[in-house]
């Protein structure tokens, strides 16, 4: 084989259909299109700051830190400058509608669903036998063991071993129900009497329950799961064409109607 290999853009079209990369691929051009159309509908305006700052956040995420990075990044990707201020622009006018569209919905619901953003660190092992998970709970209880001996002996997994059985911070929707009961009604730090579920018999300690903030963080993640929602329901409203004939005008386009 030549160690030069030209494509045609049938080839490309070609592979992302055979691939079956052709429904996400529109999906995304037409996520595009209705935030373009939308934000040109309620009038939002973007300055000459905002998009060399949007820009800037480009560079810095891709670091692009000297102008050559910054050529090589874009022949690699086949962009041209023009391409990359469109993409900046783009990234820009997701932002300022998400903004526009559900800023003041953030608040609200986080405060009304506060409880699924309570966090527990804890430390857990598994046991198959319910008498030893007992055993072992009033021997903790007694003091005669450490939690962190048990997970030595119980634990297969080397690193959660290595960790004392520690599972991190996870928040209520990341346990099962029986277990997430027992957890946040705990007073830490607690051992929690051993909980069956179908994964064996728990031994849990709850070290902490982690009361929630409205930090940036999460601001922009409730702010982000708003506008994805939002968008999925303008994706499910359209019928997207796309013309991939050899023929068409176009290699590829949707006939979009505007969003309600």
């Amino acid at each position: 084989m030549e160690n030069f290999l030209k494509l045609s853009i049938e080839d490309i079209i070609t592979h992302l259909k055979v691939s079956f990369q052709m429904p996400s691929i529109l999906e995304a051009i037409a996520t595009q299109r209705i935030i373009a159309e939308t934000a040109e509908q309620i009038g939002i305006e973007l300055s000459v700051e905002e998009l060399q700052q949007s820009a800037d956040s480009m560079r810095f995420a891709n670091r692009l830190l000297k102008a050559d990075d910054t050529w090589n990044w874009l022949e690699k990707h086949y962009l041209t400058i023009d391409d990359f201020e469109e993409v900046a622009k783009s990234n820009l006018l997701h932002m300022k509608l998400a903004e526009h569209l559900f800023a003041d919905k953030v608040e609200p619901f986080f405060y009304a669903h506060k409880i699924d953003y309570t966090g527990a660190a804890t430390y857990e092992v598994i046991l198959d036998d319910e008498d030893l998970a007992l055993e072992l709970f009033y021997a903790l209880q007694e003091g005669e063991i450490s939690f962190q001996e048990i997970a030595r002996q119980y634990i297969q997994n080397p690193e959660i071993r290595r960790a004392g059985g520690y599972q991190g911070i996870r928040y209520r929707s990341e346990f099962r129900p029986e277990i997430a009961a027992a957890v946040f009604a705990a007073t830490p730090p607690q051992v929690l009497k051993p909980i069956i579920t179908p994964k064996g018999v728990h031994i849990i300690a709850v070290e902490e329950i982690i009361t929630p903030e409205l930090d940036e963080s999460r601001r922009i993640q409730i702010l982000k799961d708003f506008f994805t929602h939002w968008l999925q329901q303008q994706i499910n409203n359209l019928e997207i064409v796309a013309e991939l004939s050899q023929n068409s005008q176009s290699s590829s386009s949707s006939e979009l109607p505007r969003p309600a």
